[in-house]
């Protein structure tokens, strides 16, 4: 028998050496703390969760909101606001505003407050005059698109005397 000399088909190999562990090791890490960096920024910079700016202060005044709401369940206005977006991006809130009978309410004073859920630079506030008897109008321009929470709120001569809050989502 003869012997036929071995050929070898020699591959290329890549040892793991103390410097590729280490190269591995700090990369991984670095892309650990770069993602909780991004997460921190955004935490920090969208919404902060704050409603009230002092609990207690809010907690003292709230019987007085309770009175307030009362009295404004007691008059039994019929308010009825509806908010419409053109393609322009042009934003009308249309406000009738009616007592018990039905009868028109009119010499009033409303605000309405577009506040987004998430993000409070994004809040708009406009004065809604009056129209007609009983209809208060108001527009806004470049609305974005999406969910808003939607304040009311009217005056007289003796103060704020009706109040509302509604969630709204203006289409594209």
């Amino acid at each position: 028998m003869i012997a036929e000399p071995m050929t070898e088909t020699h591959k290329s190999e890549k040892r793991m050496t103390g410097r590729t562990v280490l190269a591995w090791l700090i990369g991984f890490f670095l892309v650990i703390f770069a993602a909780n960096g991004a997460f921190i920024y955004l935490a920090l910079s969208s919404w902060t969760g704050v409603e009230v700016e002092s609990s207690y202060k809010a907690g003292q005044a709230y019987q007085g909101e309770i009175d307030a709401a009362n009295a404004q369940n007691a008059r039994a206005w019929q308010v009825d606001a509806r908010l419409e977006r053109d393609a322009a991006g042009l934003a009308t809130i249309r406000l009738e505003a009616r007592d018990r009978n039905g009868a028109p309410l009119s010499g009033l004073t409303f605000n309405a407050l577009l506040e987004r859920p998430t993000h409070r630079a994004d809040d708009r506030s406009v004065m809604l005059a009056e129209s007609e008897t009983g209809v208060y109008v108001g527009t806004l321009e470049n609305l974005a698109p999406g969910q808003w929470d939607m304040r009311l709120e009217g005056d007289d001569t003796t103060g704020v005397v009706f109040r509302s809050r509604n969630r709204v989502f203006v289409s594209q």
